[in-house]
Order: structure tokens, then sequence, then C-alpha cells
């Protein structure tokens, strides 16, 4: 399965608004119809409101027309403006749900260590906060056009009613353009820092709560306490530049403003002394300056244009990302499981991690993958699923390429199961469930026996009708749920990434058994780390920096000293040291077991049991 990477871009990417489909471009449609007819409204009730005077003043009687005019006009603008706020509001939360959607969609469609790329934190950041800023542009900008609108079309009123009154207007005209434009510039730069350090803050405190047994065993909470919120001050400082950029640009608008108004009545009440101008005008020329002052309604527009085009720009690389390509290529209907991986080359942060690897696993066998920490075992598993492409060389699942089989079909074919499984779903059978396709409930049972998981579900409240919130699980019993969904869903291909490191040693023997069951069912991978694992399988794969060291049965490798030192790492002398499979003394009491070294002793024998 040759893949090909595309190069890194040196330019940053550009920021592209939401783009919305159907409806919300309809209802932006709405947003800018409504909110332009609110502006046309508020535009023309000047006018009507000097005619009305200047009538009333001229015969002495309430011009009923004019009055009613001038009501519908204002019972206009309003109603106009609780369409926009309302269609605007519903418009931009749908906006925002559907650019989230669109960024997790392309994370799970990609591969899983593009995702990696990103902190867990700033990852959460993006999707809340980045991600609603950015949804809030194009609403943002339908009432721009509006807010435009509203001082552009007062000026020209102001020239239609008295030129000299809009000459005057005109004068501050470049002042308050600069002020603008120097807004929406230091705002873009100042977001962005401001954006970042969320992101840090976001990151520290996700890795504080996912390791927050160790903070309390080392009883490191203060200093955690202190990195996490070490950012704020820089928060602090990029808040109130934000504040400060904007409150100065306020505060120009402030002053600015209204001389422009006073400039403009002043020459106004000049031009209704000399006769030149009615009293109505006169009133019409004070609204209309009024409105086209409004000009500082823009600030705080491009100031959210501003913030949201710079979130979008932190989340244009996740949108980015490429989905795992297939040609939809059909595996043989009863295809034994056959693994095939040539010259698969891996390179992953410019370290070669899987180097000209080539093996045949036979359908329906069971391989352990063995080697050293970073010699490439877990890289090995993802790429025999399909979790990760590799870099050059191919693979192939019963004669099929890989990369040609149909992403949701393949899933229906390999199941994995992982040291650390996410479980996923409102009850404990729900994460068992989990899946490409829903097993029916006796294959849930079925599965979780197999993984001598029903034992502990059983004891549960509701059994595996439990929610997952009120099933307190240790790693050892997380493990074995990881296990269950892995042999409800396993098809021609199932693959256990360090999969029973938390389990005691009967229990594991128990998982081993049910393995050993599904012989010539399927194909088995199971990246080991116990002498025991290694024992079981019918080959064992020995890998050392990347590369496949040797291929045979474990009893006969076993003779090896480097294969022994595999599974007994030396100690501080040199000298080799025993690691025996220890008993998960913590899994009964909800903490997890892992495996610790013993006290020197005899070795093990091949098969994994003592000497």
């Amino acid at each position: 399965m040759t893949s090909s990477r595309p190069s890194a871009k040196s330019s940053p990417p550009r920021a592209r608004a939401p783009r919305p489909p159907g409806a919300g471009r309809l209802s932006l449609a709405v947003v800018v119809l409504c909110s332009t007819g609110s502006a046309l409204a508020a535009l023309a009730l000047p006018a009507a409101l000097g005619v009305t005077l200047d009538e009333l003043i001229s015969t002495r009687r309430v011009p009923r027309s004019g009055l009613l005019l001038c009501a519908a006009l204002t019972a206009a603008e309003v109603v106009l403006d609780a369409i926009v706020a309302l269609v605007g509001g519903t418009t931009t939360a749908r906006l925002t749900a559907r650019l989230r959607t669109r960024v997790l969609e392309r994370l799970i469609r990609a591969e899983p260590r593009h995702g990696a790329e990103t902190a867990p934190g700033d990852l959460t950041t993006r999707l809340t906060a980045n991600a609603a800023e950015a949804a809030a542009v194009p609403v943002t900008a339908a009432n721009a056009a509006a807010v435009v609108l509203l001082p552009l079309g007062a000026a020209a009123a102001l020239l239609a009613v008295d030129p000299w009154s809009a000459l005057a207007l005109l004068l501050g005209a470049p002042a308050f353009v600069l002020l603008l434009r120097a807004l929406i510039r230091r705002t873009a730069d100042v977001s962005a820092d401001y954006q970042r350090e969320q992101a840090l803050i976001a990151t520290r405190l996700t890795e504080t709560l996912d390791g927050i047994d160790t903070v309390r065993a080392a009883h490191t909470a203060t200093r955690e306490h202190a990195r996490i919120t070490a950012p704020l001050t820089a928060l602090a400082v990029h808040g109130h530049r934000v504040w400060e950029i904007q409150g100065r640009a306020v505060g120009g608008s402030a002053v600015l403003l209204p001389l422009l108004t006073i400039l403009v009545l002043a020459v106004a009440g000049l031009r209704m002394s000399s006769g030149a101008i009615s009293v109505g005008d006169l009133f019409a020329v004070s609204r209309y300056a009024v409105l086209a002052v409004g000009l500082g309604a823009l600030t705080g527009a491009l100031a959210a244009i501003s913030r949201g085009r710079t979130a979008a720009r932190r989340l244009q690389p996740l949108l980015d990302l490429p989905p795992v390509p297939h040609r939809s290529l059909a595996l043989p209907p009863g295809g034994p499981g056959t693994v095939e991986l040539r010259g698969v080359g891996v390179v992953r942060d410019g370290r070669q991690v899987l180097r000209e690897v080539s093996l045949t696993v036979p359908g329906g066998a069971s391989i352990a993958v063995v080697g050293r920490s970073g010699s490439g075992k877990s890289t090995l598993a993802a790429v025999a699923g399909r979790l990760t492409d590799p870099d050059s060389g191919t693979v192939t699942l019963d004669g099929v390429p890989l990369d040609g089989v149909d992403p949701v079909r393949l899933r229906d074919e390999v199941a994995y199961a992982f040291a650390r499984p996410a479980l996923l779903g409102d009850t404990v059978g729900d994460t068992i469930a989990l899946g490409a396709s829903t097993p029916p409930p006796d294959r849930v049972r079925a599965a979780a026996e197999a993984a001598s998981a029903d034992g502990f579900v059983a004891l549960l409240p509701l059994g595996y009708r439990t929610p997952l919130e009120r099933a307190p699980l240790s790693g050892g019993e997380c493990q074995r749920l990881g296990l269950a969904r892995a042999f409800a869903h396993a098809g021609r291909l199932l693959i256990l990434d360090d999969a029973t490191s938390s389990l005691d040693t009967v229990t594991e023997a128990q998982v081993q058994r049910a393995l050993a069951r599904r012989a010539g069912a399927g194909t088995r991978i199971v990246v080991a780390h116990r002498v025991s694992s290694a024992a079981e399988a019918d080959r064992v794969v020995w890998l050392e920096d990347g590369a496949v060291r040797a291929v045979g049965r474990h009893h006969d490798l076993w003779s090896d000293p480097s294969y022994r030192a595999v599974f007994h790492p030396p100690d501080d002398t040199g000298s080799p040291r025993d690691v025996r499979d220890e008993p998960d003394e913590n899994d009964a009491n909800g903490t997890g077991g892992t495996e610790h070294p013993a006290a020197p002793g005899p070795s093990p024998r091949p098969d994994g049991s003592p000497a």
C-alpha cells in the first residue's frame, strides 16, 4: 500500500468562513433582506418626519397620512429588527453545530496520527470557542451590510436635503476610516495571541486531569495548579490589549462623531436662518447626521469578524486533513484473513519507525509481535489493520490492498483492542456493542464472557444496562470491556495492541483460551510484552529498531539471549533481571493494574511458567 504524503505548506492556511448549505443560505438571505429593510425604513423615517413637521407648521393641522406613514415605518423597523435577531441567532447556532460536525468528521475520516498532532486541550478549544467565533462570521457579515448601508444612505439623503451640511460631514470621514482600519488590523493580531493562550491553558488542564492519579500520588497539585494558571498572566495581557484597542476606537469615535454632528447641525442651523432650508429639513438633517455618524456601530461588527477570521485560521488545518483514500474494492467473501506486508516503511516525525518490513501471516494463525520499547510494535499493528498508512510498501488482506477497501467495510472485518480503550456509549452494553455494525445482545454477552468481563458486569447495579458514569471500573476491567468489544466485532482479523497488560495472570489465561478457541476462525495479531502471550502464539515476530530481526516459534527463539532480554530488561548493572507476570492486585480495589518487576530470581521457562 503505497501512499503519497502532501508536502508541508510554508504559508499559513487561508481563513474561510463556514459555507452554509441550503437552509443556512436561505436564513442568511432572510437576515440580509430584513436588516436591509430595517435600514431602509430607518432612512425613510427622518424624511417622512420632516415633511410631516413642515405640513403641520404650514397648515396648523395634524397630517394624519404623514403620522400613519411615520408609525408604519417605525413598526416595520422594530419588527424587522426582531426577525433579524431571531433568525440570526438560530442561524449562528446551526452554523456552529455544522462547523463542529465538519471538523469532527474530518478528524474521524483522517488517519488517527493526524488528530494526535493537535493536543486534546487545544482541540477542545478549537471545537468550542473557535468554532463558535468562526461560525458567527456569516451572520455578522450579513448584518454588517445593513450597518454600512445605514450611514452611507444617511449621508446620501443628507446630500439631497442640504449639500452644505453633507460637505461638513464629509470633512471628518478620512479620520474615521483610518480609525476603523487600525481597529481591524490590530484586533486580528491580538485575537490570535489570545486564542493561543486559551489553547495552552486547555491543553495543560486536560493533561493534568488525564493524569490526576499521578498528581495525587506525587502530591504536586499546587505545582500543577501553578503550571496550568501560568498562561493566565499572558491571557490577561492579551485580553486587556483587545479591550484597549476597542476602547481607543470607541473613545476616538466618541470624540470625533459628536464633533461632526455639532458641525453639521451648526451648518444646517445657519442654512435655515438664511431661509435655504425649512424647519422640517433641519429636523431631517439632524436625524440623518446621527445616522451618518453611526459608522461607530461598525467597530463591534468589524472586531467580531476579525476575531472570527482568526478563529477560522485555527480551524482550517483540521478542515484540510485528507481523508483516508480508498477505491471501494471488495474483500473476497469468507476469506481466511491472510495478512501480507511487503517492504513496508513508516516515517514519523522524521524518524524511521518501520524499515522494509516484509511479513506474511497465514489466515487463521496467531502471531505475537515482540520487541523493546520503540521498536515499532504498535505501528506495525496499526499498519496491519489500516489505522495508518505506510509511507512505502504494500499491505494486503486476503490479497486485496487495504488502501482499496472501503473503510466502513474494512472495520467489519478488522477488530482492535488497545491497552487503554476508550469506553464510548451510554451504557456498559453500548460500549461493547460500539462498532461499524451493532451485534445482537446474545453476541455482546458471549463476547463479555470470552473477555472474562461478564462476571463483574453482572455485579453492576443494572448489569449491561448500567450507565458508564455509574460503573466504577479498574484498569483491568476497562481492558476487559475493550477486549469484549473486539471479540463482539471480530471478523477475519483481530488485533490486540498490548490489550492484556492490566490483566492478572489468571484472567489473561482465560483470555488466551478464548483466543485459542478462535483458531482457524480468524487471524490474530497480538502485540505482546509478556512471555506467556508470546508462548501461546503460533509464530513470533521479533522487531528491533523498526526491522524484523527474526520470525519463529517462541520456544526456538528463547535460546537467543537477546530475545530473552526483550522480556527481561537489564538492571542498573547491565545484568538481565526477571520480570514476572504479577497478579493485578489493584484490579480488585478499583485502581487498575500493571506489570511490576519482581525480586531477582530464576528466569521463567520458555512457555512462560515459573522455573
